[in-house]
């Protein structure tokens, strides 16, 4: 049977081996942690605390009152040591706390015997979620609560959980489905309510074929809640692609998955609204895969939000001192983004840190397009990255818009398959955050 699955993509190799056998480790608790206040897509959080302040393990230290905002919350407990901007993962600096840990530990569990999901309300499901400071934890960020609130003249019928995880090296998702499938299916349910959806699927790749064997284990007896099982291939995961494969529905240019009638969520995210309703738990903590051949042990490791990765790679033996040049990435080989220090912290979006050794680094020099079409042929969104490309790296802004760019993923799927080696996601990741910068600057 033809397995579903989208258009174009590429086929990587995705060195799952190295931590996909590997059980989630309880990473030590950290003596100190770095908290930024801006995790999540849309506005930045305001300080609750200032310097010298004593706070508590799940504590909400920052917030804002716009809609497209996420809390956040001390991962441990201690005093606040510093107030100021720190190098957020993915290269600009935000507004951050530091806390200096004073090694208690709290114990998270049942409130009252948990959640009794028939009782809970839409509205009550949406707030808790917001108050927990979810966001969607496959990397984008993207506040949950506002996910789950559908705009007037929108309908939800289907919830779908992304369990694909299709970038190389990384294995926290399969850790997550394996573990705590019923967490998952759980979490699940709970979207479902909340949307007013009267479906959910839970999307794995084909490979996985001990998370599909669980999680149909755990679905057992559940009429509206089915395993989607698809093709294994890069980007599988990316949003619009998973609901092209599943739902066979195309989410238009400019448009977003409620417009057509659909919402999806990370596998992590699921387990996180089952903590928060459940536990009354904030997200202050998640699984993080530590992969890569520039890594001495490669781990799943439950980290605190707020720790740094130089602390995170100590506990997996340190980086491999016979490797040669190595890159530390924040995600995956193909979305993830090269640090230029080890003293950044995991944020809520860091499912992995990759070490890539010199031999797997892409070549910083790159030689001309020599317009074979390899890029368009596999951009899953169906543009010409030789072309947007060559806007963003001469900032040509009003053509980078013109021709679609603002609809690109971001999957890398063009720089991978470029005989040239040319830069091309960087390029347009460039001309991106030039339109951002512009938006901002008009609306000021």
């Amino acid at each position: 049977m033809k397995l579903k699955t989208f258009d174009k993509g590429i086929h990587p190799e995705y060195h799952k081996e190295l931590t996909s056998s590997k059980k989630v480790e309880p990473a030590e608790l950290p003596k100190r942690v770095i908290m930024l206040l801006q995790q999540h897509l849309g506005a930045p959080c305001e300080a609750l605390v200032k310097k010298g302040d004593a706070v508590e393990e799940g504590q909400k230290i920052g917030d804002v009152k716009a809609f497209i905002s996420a809390p956040v919350h001390a991962s441990i407990s201690g005093k606040v040591k510093e107030v100021d901007y720190w190098r957020h993962p993915a290269g600009l600096r935000v507004p951050a706390m530091v806390i200096e840990g004073d090694g208690a530990r709290k114990e998270w569990g049942p409130v009252e015997g948990g959640a009794d999901l028939e009782s809970l309300t839409p509205e009550e499901i949406r707030t808790r979620v917001r108050e927990a400071g979810i966001v969607g934890m496959g990397g984008a960020a993207f506040p949950t609560s506002v996910k789950l609130a559908a705009p007037k003249g929108k309908s939800i019928d289907t919830v779908i959980l992304n369990g694909c995880e299709c970038e190389p090296y990384l294995t926290a998702d399969h850790r997550i489905m394996l573990e705590e499938a019923d967490k998952v299916v759980w979490g699940l349910r709970a979207l479902m309510k909340a949307t007013g959806a009267k479906r959910g699927y839970i999307g794995i790749e084909e490979n996985k074929t001990d998370v599909i064997a669980t999680l149909q284990g755990a679905i057992r007896g559940a009429a509206n809640i089915a395993v989607m099982v698809l093709e294994t291939k890069y980007p599988q995961g990316a949003e619009k692609m998973l609901i092209k494969a599943a739902l066979g529905r195309k989410v238009p240019p400019g448009k977003l998955p409620f417009d057509v009638g659909c919402v999806v969520n990370n596998v992590g995210t699921a387990v996180a609204v089952y903590e928060a309703l459940n536990y009354r738990k904030p997200l202050i903590e998640r699984v993080v895969t530590v992969s890569g051949n520039g890594v001495v042990e490669p781990k799943n490791l439950r980290v605190r939000i707020g720790t740094t990765f130089e602390e995170i790679l100590s506990w997996c033996g340190g980086l491999k001192k016979d490797a040669g040049e190595l890159e530390v990435l924040n995600g995956g080989p193909m979305m993830g983004i090269a640090q230029t220090s080890l003293d950044v912290p995991v944020v809520k979006g860091t499912s992995g840190i990759t070490v890539l050794a010199a031999r797997e680094i892409k070549p910083m020099r790159y030689e001309a397009c020599i317009r074979c079409a390899a890029c368009v042929e596999v951009c899953p969104m169906g543009l010409m990255p030789y072309r947007l490309g060559d806007y963003g790296n001469f900032t040509r802004i009003p053509e980078f818009k013109a021709w679609g760019g603002l609809s690109c993923i971001e999957c890398g799927c063009c720089s991978y398959i470029c005989p040239s080696k040319r830069p091309l996601l960087q390029w347009i990741r460039v001309a991106k955050l030039r339109v951002r910068q512009e938006s901002k600057a008009e609306s000021a």
